[in-house]
């Protein structure tokens, strides 16, 4: 049985922090999840590697039991052993005597596609006769009380959903669930979905807020720039101005400069969990020179020049 390196399939150090695992597992997950990769057998074998590495690397018990494989695999390489001798009966029946962690290999496969490794089966299972590896999987279960199993699903909202609030339909088992995205979700925000899982596991959508060109968002502020050209920057007017809530008209004083800011209260996000309270939108202001002028406007800035000298 070969082994697998889940901090090389989540492209993350040994010594990795439990945030540094979380965000290479959400950014991976959303380059390989089936959804935006349909028919693609690669990207789906992917998806479960990846679904697999983080239920290891973002448990520290599993964790723990994995780095307890990895220094025995290790000295076994090291002495000169062959992959495929190594016995993993014997590894798990000596792990075993300090207390082994014993898990359900089938759940999380339910959900998104297809089971565990018979890698992550042989640490976490136990061993038999009739797998690879004298592996086989198990769905034994603690009898000892324990927390719901908590699955965590990655999904992108623009940031226009993220402003008015939105839905995603989860479906597994032939059931279909539709879940609301709050109003004011961040990039992060958790979304629960209580019970809903297999086995009455929770479910977590872990939210991902995508760019906008027009846009850069600030915790619950807004800022963008806005085009003004040289003629209302000079004498002064109004120019619109694209916000979430939709166009307004921003009024320009004379003589204003490039790279001024102006504040518009209240037309930023909308706070998550207090929808009737809003962040603020800042307007930076984008002198635009005129291009292609004519030989009278060209003789009119000369003039002007002069009159400023």
């Amino acid at each position: 049985m070969e082994y697998k390196d889940y901090y090389k399939t989540l492209g993350v150090k040994r010594n990795a922090s439990e945030d540094e695992i979380k965000q290479a597992y959400r950014k991976l997950a959303m380059k390989y999840h089936p959804d935006r990769n349909p028919g693609n057998k690669e990207a789906e074998d992917k998806f479960k590697d990846i679904n697999e590495a983080n239920e290891v690397l973002s448990d520290p018990k599993k964790r723990a039991r994995y780095e307890q494989l990895g220094e025995s695999y290790q000295q076994w390489q090291q002495h000169g052993g062959n992959a495929n001798n190594f016995n993993w009966d014997d590894w798990v029946a000596q792990s075993s005597r300090g207390g082994s962690t014993r898990v359900d290999v089938g759940d999380l496969g339910d959900m998104f596609g297809g089971g565990f490794s018979d890698f992550f089966s042989a640490i976490f299972a136990g061993a038999n006769q009739g797998y690879p590896g004298n592996v086989r999987r198990t769905t034994t279960r603690r009898s000892s009380p324990q927390a719901p199993r908590v699955f965590e699903q990655p999904v992108k909202i623009s940031l226009l959903e993220a402003f008015e609030g939105t839905t995603r339909v989860l479906q597994f088992d032939n059931k279909k669930i539709e879940v609301k995205i709050p109003a004011g979700a961040k990039t992060g925000t958790k979304v629960r979905v209580s019970r809903a899982g297999p086995n009455q596991s929770d479910i977590h959508l872990v939210v991902d807020v995508e760019n906008d060109p027009r846009f850069e968002r600030k915790d619950d502020d807004i800022y963008t720039e806005v085009a003004v050209d040289l003629y209302t920057a000079i004498l002064g007017g109004q120019t619109k101005v694209t916000t979430l809530k939709g166009d307004v008209l921003l009024s320009i004083p004379p003589e204003t400069q490039s790279g001024k800011t102006f504040r518009l209260t209240g037309r930023g996000m909308p706070l998550l969990k207090k929808s009737n309270q809003f962040g603020d939108f800042y307007a930076k202001v984008k002198i635009m020179v005129p291009m292609n002028i004519s030989a009278e406007e060209k003789t009119i800035f000369e003039k002007l020049r002069a009159l400023r000298q």
